[in-house]
């Protein structure tokens, strides 16, 4: 438990220096502290009552006075009023005409008119248009197929304008759509002549490679029972370890390489993977690569977001279910049983988990035993939860792009905030969710990768997949049913 608040405290701190840091003067110490607040609550109570039920006062009043004083502190010490780029990046908010007429226009008179004649009577007809630091909102009536007229206008300012601007189609809060001219920032460091940060580091992601290699090495080695005394005089033990070091790197280098070839699929300038070694536990906390440009529409988006969760998905299955046949079964004990207990795991708090080790190891598996994993089982269920965890619908994760792609940004908020308390029910139910839940109400709803064309919608062989993916992560989360339990003799 103190490992996870640990990392829980890491995380929180990083999440509100790298934003909200930026937009209150209240030190970011004090909103960490009102922010773990119900974590230490929780915390104290398992770590003292260790398998007691939290109190649901307990949980519930934390929860609800914590994030009311955290909205006030960051109100409170607000440097500013939220600026303009951010009413344009989030259609959620209403865009106010603007309170400053001194402020510096993007364009003069004979510009405007210029991107006046752009817009098509029988496509976009202009309302009106409206000025913000750093970029041009254009408000009208949409009278064509949201492809074309994108494609349209997109290409007009283009024409007129070069690279000058990224032209963004949004809806806002009533469902109208409109334009944003965004100044490019590649075209401004061309103009600058600034120095353009290199956007594929090789040689990092070749070092981080080699050291997250080593590093899931040595666990999978102390996974064997090895001692750390004995592979430092016989170096040759760690061949030991390779086996779950070689899965586990495989399955979080494919998807996060299914992400990136995807992005580059579409011209979407992206950062190698990198892995993220360290030197206990599992040996690595996962792999990441970043966009670096915005996606072109809704379907780059869902393509990107859903091509690594599938591709670790298809690669963990595999390796799990052969992982599960070199597995032994023990006898259950509730008090060190858990779902990160690799010697003792019981899988009945996932429903395809369950069928998949009852078909893999038979009648010797039944409700009054639990799983010794061998070592390529662990890095095939890890891949399991990983593949879930991408896969919660909510904000940066790649869920939360996905029902962002399916449905619009306005209703992945809705989503996203269901997600959040489902989660939180289950940690009710099971203690061992709790620090999930927790983290999943430190990320923000919002999302920074907005498609340019936010407003046209995908089409049905998408919207089927998109749907069976979120069956999946119900599969992997959900608890295995009785009635199925009892079917399959468990």
């Amino acid at each position: 438990m103190l490992f996870w608040l640990l990392i829980l405290g890491l995380m929180t701190y990083w999440l509100l220096q790298r934003g909200v840091a930026q937009i209150t003067r209240t030190p970011v110490w004090l909103l960490w502290l009102v922010m773990m607040t119900p974590a230490f609550i929780w915390g104290t109570w398992i770590w003292i009552y260790d398998q007691k039920p939290i109190p649901a006062g307990l949980v519930i009043i934390p929860f609800i006075v914590c994030p009311c004083l955290y909205w006030f502190l960051v109100q409170w010490g607000r440097l500013s009023p939220p600026s303009p780029e951010s009413d344009i990046a989030t259609p959620t908010k209403p865009i106010l005409p603007l309170e400053t007429p001194s402020l510096p226009r993007l364009l003069d008179q004979q510009e405007e008119e210029i991107l006046r004649s752009c817009f098509p009577w029988k496509v976009f007809p202009l309302h009106n248009i409206e000025y913000r630091l750093q970029a041009v909102i254009c408000r009208g009536q949409l009278r064509s197929n949201p492809d074309l007229a994108y494609q349209t206008i997109r290409d007009n300012i283009k024409a007129k304008f070069s690279d000058r601007f990224l032209i963004v189609f949004q809806q806002d809060l009533t469902d109208k759509p409109f334009f944003v001219l965004v100044l490019n920032p590649d075209q401004e460091k061309a103009d600058n002549s600034l120095q353009v940060e290199p956007l594929t580091r090789p040689i990092l992601a070749l070092c981080l490679f080699l050291i997250t290699l080593f590093t899931t090495t040595v666990s999978g080695v102390e996974m064997a029972n090895i001692s750390l005394d004995a592979w430092q005089d016989n170096p040759s033990l760690l061949l030991a370890g390779l086996p779950y070091s070689m899965a586990l790197m495989a399955i979080l280098g494919i998807n996060e390489s299914a992400q990136y070839l995807t992005a580059r699929w579409y011209k979407i300038k992206a950062t190698l993977p990198y892995f993220i070694p360290i030197p206990f536990w599992l040996g690595t906390f996962g792999a990441f690569f970043q966009i670096r440009s915005p996606f072109p529409h809704r379907k780059a988006l869902f393509d990107v977001s859903i091509a690594g969760p599938w591709a670790g998905f298809m690669i963990s299955l595999p390796l799990l279910i052969w992982g599960l046949s070199q597995s032994t079964v023990v006898t259950f004990d509730p008090k060190i049983s858990g779902f990160l207990n690799f010697e003792s795991l019981h899988p009945s708090f996932s429903f395809l988990l369950t069928v998949l080790s009852k078909l893999t190891l038979g009648t010797a598996l039944t409700s009054e035993h639990a799983i010794h994993l061998h070592p390529v089982a662990i890095a095939g269920y890890l891949g399991l939860i990983i593949t879930a965890f991408n896969l919660i619908p909510i904000g940066q994760l790649d869920g939360g792009h996905i029902v962002h792609a399916m449905f619009g940004q306005k209703t992945s908020l809705i989503i996203g905030q269901v997600a959040r308390f489902s989660i939180l029910i289950l940690a009710l139910i099971n203690s061992e969710f709790l620090i999930l839940a927790i983290l999943l109400f430190l990320f923000p709803l919002q999302q920074d990768e907005l498609a340019l064309n936010d407003v046209s919608e995908l089409d049905d062989i998408r919207d089927i997949i998109g749907f069976i993916t979120l069956g999946l992560l119900l599969l992997i989360i959900l608890p295995m049913p009785s009635v199925i339990a009892q079917w399959l003799n468990y």
